[in-house]
């Protein structure tokens, strides 16, 4: 990996020291949450998945007990040896490799592709979306899930400073619009769209990023604003609650 550009190795360093925290992490693994992403795709039994920055295997792990074909692609190498880790009592079912989606050439190979909190790190969704469709067989599903933020353009800045600040990987949540028109353009049909909303703590979510602003300046700037799918409260206890959307989408590649 040692020709890796600088944005991928940004992102591969990032999330070798985040790794332990993010598969621990009880929104991240989640496993309800997990099952309706699963749910949602809606894919055939035994379908061959393509799981595109594939983290700790949390995802590869869910589509495998759904009986599903895995194979999996990080820039980290933490990342992925925790997913070989996690996933080897699939057995033969669960392969994960260090590398970039982008860079992959065995077209119309998968059933279908899954990216989960993926998106928000390219600096080129569009083409992140394309090189997983040309991955993909006519009549194949692109499923991913993403951070969502505010229609309107100064909140959604709002909210994509904050989250620059606290992790230096983080590139610009999408709003769902734009989410929507990105499937599109990439040519992808019989589109369906659902939201999951949670709540996040400040404190455990600043904790386990990468940050470049001291924690108490990016409280405050928390505080002085709000965007929808990113919408900060102070408790009682003086912690804040974040409540929080992710999209989760399909398409379906055209024959």
């Amino acid at each position: 990996m040692g020709g890796m550009d600088p944005k991928d190795r940004l992102l591969a360093d990032t999330f070798d020291g985040q790794a332990e925290k993010f598969e621990r992490a009880l929104l991240q693994s989640d496993a309800a949450a997990l099952a309706r992403l699963v749910a949602f795709a809606g894919l055939s039994a035994g379908s061959k998945v393509f799981d595109a920055g594939c983290g700790p295997g949390l995802v590869g792990e869910a589509f495998l007990e759904a009986g599903h074909v895995v194979h999996g692609i990080d820039l980290s190498a933490e990342m992925v040896r925790r997913a070989r880790e996690r996933c080897a009592r699939f057995g033969e079912r669960a392969t994960f490799e260090q590398g970039s989606a982008l860079d992959l050439t065995t077209a119309g190979s998968f059933d279908a592709a899954v990216s989960r909190l993926v998106v928000h790190h390219t600096t080129d969704p569009l083409a992140f979306m394309m090189a997983q469709v040309q991955l993909v067989r006519p009549q194949g599903a692109l499923v991913l899930c993403d951070h969502t933020t505010d229609p309107e353009r100064a909140r959604a800045r709002w909210h994509n400073e904050i989250e620059r600040a606290r992790d230096r990987s983080h590139a610009r949540s999408l709003p769902p619009g734009e989410l929507l028109e990105l499937l599109a353009r990439a040519g992808l049909e019989s589109i369906r769209y659902a939201e999951e909303w949670h709540d996040l703590d400040f404190d455990e979510w600043f904790d386990r990023g990468t940050p470049v602003l001291p924690k108490a300046e990016v409280r405050v700037k928390l505080l002085s604003g709000s965007a929808r799918g990113f919408t900060p409260s102070l408790r009682p206890d003086g912690g804040i609650s974040i409540r929080g959307c992710w999209a989760m989408l399909c398409g379906v590649k055209p024959r």
